[in-house]
């Protein structure tokens, strides 16, 4: 039976996607929408029942299907096929049923948009190239995912492409994220000629019984985290993802929470068998992750762009998942991939609706006290916002978050055979990382919802709109306690889940460590009230009210003191920036100077080789056999 219903699971939303593009526009909005809610629901019907399936089988079953043969050649053979095992079970998952609930969103959001009919072909594209790349047993078969997932982006950055800020955001993506697949198809190629298959499990079980020579496997996990960290935004390909806010919010919504970014943190996980043995590289992976999250943190910090903001904070947030993925601990990253894919898109699709009341407001400096217009939407972003900082015991963030930093302070990196590190110093800047998420998320829920009334809200939210973001936010507060750190009632059972054999356990976890991540983000949301949350009529009162004594004005320059520290740290952070980015020009000048240079060298050189003289192309003719054959004979 899992024969037939693992490609139907990925055949629903293309032949969704056909029908739609084959309509031509002449499909409606609400036939439009309907047909992608249908293909994206059936999908995620049969995501529930093959994971019934596979878990109700012998630990470690794995269903696989091939389809067709697709290249046989002397020596090598590759095939379209799937593989159902409990990695791309939970992916499957959590891309049917998130990518639903963002669906039956744009069905409401989208309604009045003339080109909703291509926006949901595109749409559930998307989705079917996420479900090939996760379910593929084949690197050649996952590489077709992988491209069909960027293409889609592509399409969809630039969906209202009359704009052309949009259309060069489109562009910004797909240049920089082809950067990363050509070196994420080197490593491919790399492991497929070494092991003589590009089955992902002879591969693996090709690397583990030490086939592959050490720089072998050192190189293809290089490349492939190259490509991984364009896919996923992380530094230094990060500069494509804020852009990609042009889109429609749906969109971003989906490729934040359930599709693309998410793809390079599965495809290390998927492949952790090969990069446990290449040392250096996990630490590489560990220490991006961990500048990641900083510099998403910091550049979230001062940006005022309210889908931006969420941007920098996806960036942030899956530096995380690369540092847990560096340091070995890859369920901690496949955890907080879905609880991330829970509220991260509770908050883009709650924003999309604030943006749209508040016609098309983006700035949060413009809006304000939306919490007696929005009751509702206030509520839900809340809720996304607490479980972004991971505020303790009630959103499902801070127990992802926890796992994450528990199993960052237990590793170790054995570099070399004497040199060992360890990973405290990552671990502390990680719980940076959480006190900068607090901080920044709850400055814009203040100064939106919470500051001085800004722009004229109107309209209402829809039902469709109403029902995913409910659902959403039972999910963003619910959906971590599968797994608890054992200083709480110990419960393992997302690590048991993907791994029954090795559960993830640190039994011998100090409290203080556990209190640690606790504390830092309450502080973090207690230092965002001082800065921006503290009624400005009640301060300006006690500025008012001085008495004779003048012990109110000495109260009132207390008071002033988190302001202007605010406002020093702002004008740093963009100092900082600004410093940066000339940094950045400079570099980027200098290697566009000196690429010219060796271009035009070349370009003389080829001018010289290619002179139309017969007797030097023989020459150089002779030469090269001379040394292919020299080759053959010394090998």
């Amino acid at each position: 039976m899992a024969t037939f219903l693992l490609p139907l699971l990925v055949l629903c939303p293309l032949a969704a996607s056909l029908i739609i593009f084959i309509s031509a526009g002449r499909m409606g909005a609400r036939g439009a929408g309907t047909v992608a809610c249908a293909g994206i629901g059936v999908a995620a019907v049969l995501s529930i029942i093959v994971s019934v399936i596979l878990l109700s089988g012998p630990t470690g079953r794995e269903l696989q299907v091939t389809l067709w043969p697709w290249v046989h050649a002397a020596g090598f053979s590759a095939d379209i096929a799937f593989i159902l095992d409990r990695i791309s079970m939970i992916m499957i998952l959590i891309v049917t049923i998130v990518g639903l609930l963002i669906h039956v969103y744009a069905a409401g959001y989208m309604r009045d948009d003339p080109g909703i009919a291509r926006f949901f072909g595109c749409m559930t594209l998307f989705v079917a190239a996420m479900l090939v790349l996760v379910l593929s047993s084949d690197l050649l078969c996952l590489f077709i995912g992988w491209e069909g997932v960027g293409l889609c982006s592509y399409l969809l950055i630039g969906f209202w492409y009359d704009n052309p800020a949009n259309t060069a955001a489109a562009r910004k993506a797909f240049y920089v994220t082809r950067v990363g697949d050509v070196a994420l198809l080197c490593g491919l190629l790399l492991l497929a000629t070494a092991t003589g298959s590009p089955r992902i499990g002879a591969v693996l079980a090709a690397v583990t019984n030490g086939q592959v020579s050490a720089s072998g496997i050192s190189m293809a996990a290089f490349f492939i985290l190259l490509g991984a960290l364009a896919k996923s935004a992380q530094v230094p390909f990060q500069a494509w993802l804020p852009d990609a806010m042009a889109g429609p919010t749906p969109t971003s919504a989906l490729i934040h929470a359930a599709t693309m970014v998410t793809a390079g943190v599965y495809l290390i996980a998927r492949l952790h068998d090969l990069f446990v043995m290449a040392a250096p590289v996990m630490a590489l992976t560990a220490v991006l992750g961990t500048l990641t999250l900083l510099v998403g943190a910091c550049a979230a910090l001062v940006q005022s762009d309210l889908k931006r903001i969420l941007a920098w904070s996806t960036i942030s947030q899956v530096g995380y998942m690369f540092l847990a993925l560096g340091c070995g601990v890859w369920q901690a990253a496949l955890f907080h991939l879905m609880t991330h894919a829970f509220f991260k898109a509770l908050l883009f699709l709650a924003a999309g609706a604030v943006i749209m009341r508040a016609r098309h407001e983006q700035d949060i400096f413009h809006l304000g006290g939306l919490r007696h217009a929005m009751p509702g939407l206030t509520v839900t972003f809340v809720i996304g916002a607490s479980a972004l900082a991971g505020l303790p015991l009630v959103t499902a963030g801070f127990y992802s978050k926890e796992m994450i930093l528990s199993g960052v302070w237990h590793v170790r990196f054995g570099l070399t055979r004497d040199w060992t590190v360890t990973g405290h110093p990552l671990w502390a800047m990680a719980l940076l990382g959480a006190f900068l998420t607090a901080l920044y998320i709850f400055r814009c829920v203040f100064i939106v919802f919470f500051g001085k009334a800004g722009t004229v809200v109107a309209g209402r939210t829809s039902r469709l709109m109403t029902v995913p973001l409910a659902c959403l936010c039972v999910l963003s507060l619910c959906g971590g306690v599968i797994e608890m750190p054992d200083t709480l009632p110990s419960l393992h059972l997302f690590s048991a889940l993907l791994d029954p054999a090795t559960p993830l356990s640190h039994a011998d976890e100090p409290v203080w460590l556990v209190l640690a991540g606790a504390v830092v983000p309450l502080a973090g949301l207690a230092l965002a009230w001082m800065l921006w949350g503290r009624p400005s009529s009640v301060m300006r009162g006690a500025r008012t009210a001085g008495g004779p004594d003048g012990r109110h004005d000495v109260l009132s320059r207390w008071q002033d003191i988190p302001d202007r520290a605010g406002i020093a740290a702002g004008a740093l952070m963009r100092a900082a920036s600004a410093r940066v980015f000339a940094v950045r020009a400079g570099f980027l000048d200098m290697l566009a100077r000196w690429s010219g240079r060796i271009g035009r060298r070349g370009a003389r050189m080829l001018e010289r080789l290619h002179n139309g003289r017969m007797r030097w192309y023989a020459a150089w003719i002779a030469g090269g056999l001379c040394m292919a054959l020299a080759v053959a004979v010394l090998s």
